[in-house]
């Protein structure tokens, strides 16, 4: 145990000196910041008002376009070519040209610009000239708009969790986001802290500095101290991501007042709203509120640090494995694929599982299965998992990284000290036999 720990602190200390290790464990929280930060800031950015001239040659719109803080609209006379050599010499965002139209069928509107209109102004102009000519044809039908308006219901269901313990508001949406960001950062972890060890076997391979090391140090307590150290690595950048990440959503909070959206907050607009469909929308904020409000933090935590620790453990043993049986990281492609498939295709699968059902059979199998469990479960626990399926995941993924780690030890105890020879998985399964 004693040389494991040596070992263990040898990769740990050796990879969180590095300059990479502390310029990505600074830059991971700012890129997520500014993740947050760039929407919110160019939705409170206003931009410059954009002139649009109007030439309404078919009279129905004359003076009933509504400007706005981002379009203001003056109406022009004149001919087509009149309004075109204006146009030109001003510096307005825009010409809109309405012919004489026929209210069935209007076609032949034209919007002419110096610079590429952009998709907000071309969707925010065809808004505005369909509701005032389906105004116009209201009117001369003679069905009273604020009739129709009436009619029109806006419906928003409201999803409530029902349980002994009693009812709790939920959201589909916060419980797949919370469930696919979690899903996610194991994946990448895996990746990445995967990729390390068996680089790392590699190169400690091709330098011969394994041949010192196994004079002194049995090759399984050399692999149990790489995985544990970098695994430990991968922990420690996380709990500094989480620190520092909470940090900036803090300052973030402060700085654009997002505690705007608290319950009595949301309650005293809704109460003050007497469009229904503006309360409607400031309803469905207030239930995303409470929603992730709802959620269980520390079990969605701490099974994040237990599927983390347990994928990352039972990846990262066939990683090394496959370190130890080649000689350099460009053959080892062909040793790569079997163990990442799985990985991916439950990645690829989790899309139709959140989708579709979150508990179906499915869901259920690939939550169980050791290579796929640490992506699908995360991915479920937040829509509600009964503790039976959590328990019996969780023994077999530990059951499982025993069992990988038996293999890759195996492999590795005759692959550190292979050199020059092509290994395929015919040989491999030879050294998973092999006494010693």
């Amino acid at each position: 145990m004693d040389k494991i720990w040596l070992v263990f602190q040898r990769e740990y200390l050796v990879r969180v000196r590095k300059k990479s290790f502390i310029v990505m464990t600074i830059l991971g929280p700012l890129l997520m910041a500014l993740v947050m930060i760039v929407p919110i800031w160019l939705a409170t950015m206003s931009d410059d008002t954009k002139i649009v001239q109007v030439l309404d040659e078919s009279g129905y719109l004359k003076g009933k376009l509504t400007s706005t803080e981002e379009l203001k609209f003056v109406n022009v006379a004149g001919t087509l070519e009149e309004a075109k050599a204006s146009y030109l010499k001003s510096e307005d965002a825009a010409l809109l040209y309405i012919p004489k139209i026929d209210l069935e069928k209007p076609q032949g509107i034209q919007l002419f610009s110096q610079k590429s209109t952009s998709l907000a102004m071309k969707g925010s102009l065809e808004k505005q000239v369909r509701q005032e000519l389906e105004e116009v044809k209201f009117a001369n039908s003679g069905i009273d708009q604020q009739v129709l308006d009436k009619i029109k219901t806006p419906i928003s269901i409201r999803t409530v969790n029902l349980s002994a313990e009693g009812e709790k508001s939920s959201d589909v949406a916060v419980t797949t986001g919370v469930g696919f960001i979690g899903a996610f950062l194991i994946y990448l972890f895996i990746f990445i802290y995967g990729a390390q060890i068996m680089r790392g076997v590699i190169e400690e391979k091709t330098s011969r500095i394994l041949e010192v090391m196994v004079s002194s140090v049995k090759p399984f307590q050399l692999m149990a101290g790489k995985i544990m150290g970098i695994a430990a690595v991968g922990l420690t950048q996380f709990l500094l991501w989480i620190i520092l990440t909470s940090a900036i959503s803090g300052g973030v909070a402060a700085r654009f007042d997002l505690k705007r959206f608290s319950d009595a907050q949301i309650n005293q607009t809704m109460q003050g709203m007497e469009n229904d469909r503006d309360a409607l929308q400031a309803q469905e904020i207030h239930e995303v509120v409470s929603a992730a409000q709802n959620l269980n933090v520390p079990l969605l935590v701490g099974s994040f640090l237990f599927y983390f620790l347990g994928g990352y453990l039972l990846y990262g043993a066939l990683f090394g494995a496959v370190g130890a049986a080649v000689d350099s990281e460009t053959d080892s492609q062909q040793f790569m694929l079997p163990i990442t498939v799985p990985l991916i295709l439950s990645f690829i699968v989790a899309q139709t599982i959140i989708v579709k059902n979150p508990n179906g059979p499915v869901a259920f199998w690939m939550s169980m299965i050791p290579f796929t469990s640490p992506v699908v479960m995360m991915l479920r626990l937040p829509f509600g998992v009964p503790g039976w399926e959590m328990a019996l995941s969780m023994l077999l993924l530990v059951l499982g990284f025993i069992g990988t780690i038996w293999v890759a030890a195996r492999i590795y105890r005759v692959g550190i000290l292979m050199y020059g020879k092509k290994v395929n998985y015919r040989e491999l399964s030879k050294w998973l036999f092999y006494k010693g």
